[in-house]
């Protein structure tokens, strides 16, 4: 069976998807506790579309077929239930008329289901190939522009505080001019939440051409940027109305991010131990100290 979530799965197709099949995924998406209890049968007649083509989007989706896809759907509805009853929480998605109360609570329960859907779903093979290549870079790119730009400043910063040579630039021309530079020896992690933003595909495309290997780090496994890349390491955040993109990659991409670097400085303890030690010193002198009263 394929694991995961099968909810993000369905988000994730709909670009891809026939006018036949959006219909089965919108449906899904509004309804998945009720599509739970459908037959094939039930969810045809309430889409309007065939029983074939109920079978053709589950199979699209990874599974043999609807039995499978709907226990799948079975098992991520439960979990999202039990996780709303941890947090008091009937309905998840943020209401005009909720008070600030009820704002705080969805929001900390959609953040906490962003990091646990990013952990479990994890290609930690992959992770730990993209860790290796790190370590033996000689040079490392992070490309990412908006939201994403926080994320790829945060690893490139974590990257240099343990020795390793990367950079990252909120220039575009900067980063289009160091992806020139690149070569087989390099490493280029590109962040993008839809993995389809062109400043941030470019570069990533330019170092492609100079032998590196290429890391992607999106919400969309069929994106652009997913298509070029050698290693893909997946978050998965949801939108919604209150939720923009740039809101819930967030914190899905920075989960992805500290476990990527725990395992690079895995990989170099001693040498992680002396830098850590060399860039504190350097920065102490600037902290202020407490003062009394």
């Amino acid at each position: 069976m394929v694991t995961g979530d099968v909810l993000g799965r369905v988000r994730d197709a709909v670009p891809d998807l026939s006018a036949a099949e959006n219909r089965v995924a919108q449906f899904i998406i509004r309804e998945p506790q009720h599509v739970v209890e459908l037959t094939i049968t039930d969810l045809a007649t309430a889409t309007g579309v065939s029983q074939a083509t109920i079978a053709r989007f589950a199979q699209g989706l990874g599974y043999t077929g609807y039995r499978e896809f709907r226990l799948a759907l079975a098992g991520a509805t439960s979990r999202e239930e039990a996780a709303r009853a941890r947090f008091a929480l009937s309905e998840s998605e943020i209401d005009d008329a909720d008070p600030a109360r009820e704002v705080a609570t969805k929001i900390a329960y959609q953040e906490s289901m962003a990091i646990e859907q990013t952990a479990r779903e994890l290609d930690l093979d992959a992770v730990d190939r993209v860790a290796a290549a790190v370590v033996a870079a000689d040079r490392i790119e992070v490309f990412g522009v908006g939201a994403s730009a926080l994320t790829a400043q945060d690893l490139q910063q974590k990257l240099v505080r343990i020795g390793l040579r990367a950079s990252f630039s909120l220039d575009g021309h900067l980063a289009l001019t160091s992806a020139a530079l690149m070569g087989e020896r390099s490493v280029a992690i590109a962040v993008s939440h839809t993995g389809e933003t062109d400043e941030t595909i470019r570069p990533f495309e330019i170092a492609a051409a100079a032998g590196s290997a290429l890391v992607a780090v999106t919400n969309v496994p069929t994106s652009s940027l997913a298509r070029v890349a050698d290693e893909v390491l997946l978050t998965r955040a949801r939108e919604s109305p209150y939720r923009t993109g740039a809101m819930s990659s967030r914190i899905a991409q920075l989960t992805l991010v500290d476990i990527l670097f725990v395992r690079v400085a895995q990989r170099m303890p001693a040498e992680m131990s002396v830098a850590l030690e060399r860039t504190y010193d350097a920065t102490r002198s600037r902290r202020r100290r407490p003062t009394a009263g």
